[in-house]
């Protein structure tokens, strides 16, 4: 009898602790599955959250944006370097090169190349862009060389404007847009009108294309001056071509 009742006692203990035995169990598949169940619950429990068509069509809508995204810039690359061969046979230029730095408080002032003297650079040279002239190489290294833009606030240059015959100085303001001065009152020049390098320049190439007239200001004494869109993207350039006179 004595037997029986210790039985008992340890009997309802060990029934009373049935949560402890579960938590075990389940510990222990846990660890023999490698978590495969409880993935399984986790799912089963939570599909009615799952993402519906909505969010489908939205991870379409990214996907196509990315991929006419990534087209864009193909065709951005593409035209950029027939604009780059192109200008290598229409102006014979011998050297090209990177722009590989410029400074942000000077965007409109100078760029650094990687290209110098050993590659055949020399100070003076014209510095194309593809559109046109956009500096002249202010000085070098045996590896990098430094470009005064046409921009910049001491450029001065003599330029050309064919339709009228004039000559004028252009002059950079450290703005996008440089300014052309004329020692004629009357000069017939007007919106639209193409600006070149001289014809009779002895330091460089002739007929290079700078830009397009922008406006004219007529009023100002005691000869007008114009405002000039250059012709090449100067805040977008990475890559010039170089020639000398």
């Amino acid at each position: 009898m004595a037997g029986r009742i210790l039985r008992v006692p340890l009997l309802q203990k060990l029934l009373q602790a049935w949560p402890w035995w579960l938590l075990l169990a389940v510990l222990a598949g846990v660890r023999l599955t490698k978590g495969a169940g409880v993935l399984d619950a986790y799912a089963l429990l939570t599909r009615p959250f799952w993402p519906g068509p909505a969010q489908s069509e939205w991870l379409r809508s990214a996907q196509q944006l990315d991929q006419q995204t990534r087209l864009q810039q193909l065709e951005s690359d593409n035209a950029r370097l027939r604009g780059l061969i192109a200008l290598d046979q229409a102006r014979g230029a011998r050297v090209s090169a990177p722009v590989i730095s410029r400074q942000a408080s000077g965007w409109w002032q100078q760029l650094e190349l990687g290209q110098g003297s050993l590659q055949g650079l020399r100070a003076g040279s014209a510095v194309l862009a593809p559109g046109g002239l956009i500096g002249r190489v202010a000085s070098v290294t045996p590896t990098t060389a430094r470009v005064a833009l046409l921009t910049n606030s001491t450029s001065r240059l003599g330029v050309w404007v064919p339709r009228v015959k004039r000559h004028g100085l252009l002059i950079g303001g450290d703005t996008p847009r440089p300014r052309l001065q004329f020692l004629d009152k009357d000069t017939g020049v007007r919106p639209g009108d193409v600006v070149t390098t001289s014809p009779a320049s002895t330091l460089l190439p002739p007929n290079l294309t700078i830009g397009v007239v922008q406006s004219v200001d007529e009023e100002l004494v005691p000869a007008p001056d114009a405002v000039v869109q250059l012709s090449a993207p100067i805040d977008a350039v990475d890559w010039v071509q170089l020639v000398s006179r």
